[in-house]
């Protein structure tokens, strides 16, 4: 469940800019916090001198673009602090995710480094990035939406890395986001909190049997017991002396022995921050093909990584809309394509009644300058000298006259008032129709995607499903309007 948090740092009030630089990377570098710089790592800088290099790196900037902030305006660096849950990973593993997260961030075109601090019950790291480029041209400008958009990516690379994420980590009272210190209060979580915590990690795990699941609790530290008909925990590793029961009254109905057997046997849907369940996102590829097709082992590693990234894609994107739930993303699927395909008709009927409007003016405009020449060329008895000086005019009369019999079948010609309103009224529709056919596209296109790749992970996919993803792609190119 980890939090970020996003801080652009300025000069301090009453320092010199070298003094709040280092101000700032002292304290993310400390000794006792960093186990004496053991659990530091940086890009493209030393630690020791981070804070020379990101000033001298803005001198370039000034001389290669002539462009200087005022001084009370300039960011110096930015900060991302990342927090993991107790228990979840040591420092260690969460300073290798925050440095993905800082290359992934930045990609790989600022100079940073990343601290992790053991300081507090939970794992965090500090990253700080410099705000001007390695070829100091450029500048990080924070943007809108910079915060969600690091949450986000902050989640994908959690999820990647078998970690869980925290689904909204919004104060609902303030309107505002934590860290994860501030979710714990500053203290250290309780014994249920960590049993609670760890029995949602084994279940992501899916164990096949219960006695599966009791070993996978051992694994990560827990001892079980079982006694009277129940089932125990305790964690000698965080100094629990008594055990913990599997009961409602002391974890909830979720926690219960029988939740957790019917979660395991796939009766019902485990709960708590990682689901069992939880299957822009693109179609995986299959590899064996590919391989079968000549490709070699660079690409197979290559598609692999790609395939985890897809996956983590899809789970994120359960995760966002609620979809955790097979049953459910099946059947929002199957609604998303039957919307898409109505849509598809409504713009196709809505182009046609367009298209036919357009020749009805065409030919009445045509009937309307022809007939007189062709009244005229009835009153010579049909001459032949005459059709031909005037054969052109002639012609489009008679097509007018075909367009009219086609469309209109006998039906009265309609006045040209009435078909300029009906244009334009036509017209209106089809970019509504337009604008809701393209958000159904997509929605389509991704609930498809997210659902064969779900079908794939859990080995639900066959020659049918895979025919039936062909025969959707086949139906948006059909049914794409043109």
């Amino acid at each position: 469940m980890a939090t970020v948090f996003l801080k652009a740092h300025h000069i301090s009030k009453g320092e010199t800019i070298a003094q709040s630089m280092k101000d700032r990377f002292d304290y993310g570098q400390n000794p006792v916090k960093t186990r004496d710089g053991d659990l530091i790592a940086a890009y493209e800088c030393d630690p020791k001198t981070a804070d020379a290099e990101f000033l001298l790196s803005k001198a370039k900037y000034k001389a290669i673009t002539g462009r200087e902030q005022k001084r009370d305006e300039d960011v110096l660096c930015y900060q991302i602090r990342q927090a993991f849950p107790p228990g979840e990973l040591d420092a260690e593993a969460a300073l290798a995710v925050s440095y993905e997260l800082a290359m992934r961030w930045t990609k790989g075109a600022h100079a940073f480094f990343v601290v992790s601090h053991i300081d507090r019950p939970h794992p965090h790291c500090h990253i700080y990035y410099n705000s001007t480029t390695l070829d100091c041209t450029r500048k990080f400008r924070d943007f809108l939406g910079s915060g969600r958009a690091l949450r986000r990516l902050s989640d994908r690379v959690c999820i990647e890395h078998g970690l869980s994420v925290i689904a909204n980590p919004k104060l609902h009272s303030q309107g505002q986001y934590k860290h994860y210190g501030a979710w714990l209060g500053g203290k250290a979580p309780t014994f249920q909190q960590r049993l609670k915590a760890q029995i949602d990690l084994c279940l992501a795990e899916q164990p096949d049997s219960f006695a599966a699941f009791l070993q996978a609790m051992e694994a990560a530290g827990f001892e079980a017991k079982q006694s009277r008909g129940a089932v125990s925990f305790r964690a000698p590793a965080f100094g629990q002396e008594r055990f913990t029961r599997l009961r409602a009254s002391t974890l909830g109905e979720a926690y219960t022995e029988a939740a957790i057997r019917a979660a395991i046997e796939g009766r019902a849907a485990p709960s708590g921050g990682r689901s069992a369940d939880s299957r822009r996102v693109n179609l995986v590829i299959d590899i064996q093909a590919k391989i079968q097709a000549g490709k070699g082992p660079a690409y197979q590693r290559w598609a692999t990584v790609y395939n985890l990234k897809q996956m983590a894609a899809a789970v994120q994107y359960l995760r966002e809309h609620g979809l955790m739930d097979y049953a459910v993303l099946e059947q929002r699927a199957a609604e998303a394509a039957e919307r898409f395909h109505t849509l598809s008709e409504k713009v196709k009927t809505t182009e046609a009644e367009l298209r036919r409007n357009k020749e009805l003016r065409a030919a009445i405009h045509d009937y309307a300058k022809t007939r007189p020449m062709f009244e005229e060329y009835k009153a010579k008895r049909y001459s032949n000298q005459f059709l031909s000086e005037h054969e052109a005019e002639i012609s489009l009369y008679r097509a007018a006259q075909a367009t009219f019999r086609r469309i209109l079948a006998g039906a009265k010609i309609p006045k040209m008032d009435t078909l300029k309103a009906e244009a334009a009224r036509l017209a209106a529709d089809k970019k509504t129709l337009y604008a809701e056919y393209r958000v159904a596209r997509t929605d389509m296109r991704e609930l498809m995607t997210v659902k064969a790749n779900i079908d794939r992970l859990f080995g639900l996919t066959d020659g049918q499903k895979t025919k039936e993803m062909e025969q959707h792609h086949d139906a948006d190119k059909a049914d794409r309007p043109r």
